[in-house]
């Protein structure tokens, strides 16, 4: 296990600033996950990590030492790619052998390496087969098994799970994270699906246009989000946003564009507000009163476990999910109100959380 700092990263292409002064220590055996929208440069940072991305500015330090200009090999690290990248003439043992073999490691140790990291990734029975004998979640778990037998000292991953079917990513997160229970190997982790950043982490860190918007542990950043972008960002479905006033005569209600009042904290100034709200977090309200609004029912998809109901404010929609069967329709007015304490009120203008 190792520690990952990163002071102050940089990367330029020509006159492009990619990544922008970024500062982040991982600690030992922690398992670290980078979230962003698709070009935000979680990638590229994980290649810098890995040595394969020169480094434009800052440091990069692995258990303390400086590793800038430390060639990819001699890092310590082994990476896990989206794309699998096995070679197609190997089996399954001899892909993931390669690495020991190119180090000039002994037949004996190579196989005793190999029998280890097939056991703990349940891959015995499949060491003689080619890739192409190997279904997306067998050739993915070749891959971790490429990078187990190095035994490193970081595990780097590059949305290793993004071409594998919905059900299979499902069952592939579950075997990551008892895999890492096991190991306690320090990981960095890249993907742009906010499921797999949630279930997996211990921290997330979230990331837009190179910089760190926001880092903390999944429920931190779920519960207290710092701004627009991270509270939309986190959460599927994603947060619901809809165009408020405080007024300095009115404290302790937000007012929204067609005078429906929503309960906030009572100590936030007068001004132009975002109020975000989870689609989980209303209640349906019987009859209109203080703090409840309507809206106009849109869609309504039930999915057997809970229902999902798209609603139309105005020009604005959002998204309800409810843990139970509900008896609407499209057309149909309904009367919310949010739960207690689950209001986001953020500045409309700079879009940072309030209070």
């Amino acid at each position: 296990m190792a520690t990952v700092e990163l002071k102050g990263l940089g990367k330029s292409f020509g006159t492009v600033n990619v990544i922008q002064g970024v500062d982040l220590k991982v600690e030992e055996g922690e398992f670290v996950v980078l979230v962003g929208p698709s070009g935000c440069g979680k990638s590229t940072l994980l290649r810098m990590i890995a040595g394969l991305e020169p480094i434009s500015r800052g440091e990069l330090l692995i258990d303390g030492r400086a590793v800038n200009d430390v060639a990819a090999r001699d890092r310590g690290i082994a990476m896990v790619f989206q794309s699998y990248a096995l070679y197609p003439h190997m089996t399954s043992a001899e892909n993931m052998a390669f690495s020991l073999r190119l180090a000039g490691e002994s037949k004996e140790v190579q196989a005793e390496k190999v029998a280890r990291a097939s056991d703990v990734l349940g891959l015995s029975d499949l060491l003689g087969r080619y890739p192409r004998e190997l279904s997306g979640g067998q050739r993915q778990r070749v891959a971790m098994g490429r990078a187990l037998v190095r035994e490193p000292s970081v595990f780097l991953f590059d949305e290793p799970l993004s071409n594998l079917d919905a059900k299979l990513r499902v069952k592939m997160r579950s075997e990551l994270k008892e895999l890492h229970q096991r190991l306690k190997t320090t990981t960095i982790y890249v993907t742009h699906d906010q499921i797999e950043a949630m279930t997996l982490a211990d921290r997330i860190v979230v990331l837009k246009d190179g910089r760190i918007e926001q880092m903390g542990t999944p429920l931190e950043l779920y519960d207290r989000p710092r701004n627009v972008f991270v509270g939309s960002f986190l959460g599927s479905p994603a947060m619901n946003f809809l165009g408020a006033e405080i007024r300095a005569g009115d404290p302790g209600f937000a007012i929204l564009g067609d005078g429906d009042r929503i309960v906030i904290p009572s100590d936030l100034q007068s001004g132009d507000v975002r109020i975000g709200i989870r689609p989980e977090d209303f209640d349906v309200a019987q009859a209109p009163g203080p703090g409840s609004f309507k809206a106009q029912v849109a869609v309504v998809e039930p999915t057997g476990a809970q229902t999902e109901v798209l609603l139309r404010k105005q020009a604005e929609e959002l998204t309800v999910t409810f843990p139970h069967r509900l008896s609407v329709r499209p057309g149909d007015m309904m009367h919310l109100t949010p739960k207690a304490g689950q209001v986001h009120v953020f500045d409309r203008s700079t879009e940072k959380r309030l209070g």
